[in-house]
């Protein structure tokens, strides 16, 4: 079974990001933390994820 997951991404990869492929470099990056989650689309400060429970 899959859940959704909405992980707050950290302010410093917007002010750090000079363009939308950095930004989603970074983006990747940061969720290496998170082991399993597959990000289905970054809204506002948010990544929303696919979880398997």
């Amino acid at each position: 079974m899959h859940n959704k997951s909405n992980v707050l991404l950290p302010t410093w990869i917007f002010e750090q990001a000079q363009d939308t492929n950095e930004r989603n470099q970074l983006i990747d990056q940061y969720m290496a933390r998170y082991p399993g989650y597959t990000i289905l689309e970054v809204k506002g400060r948010f990544a929303i994820c696919q979880i398997p429970r």
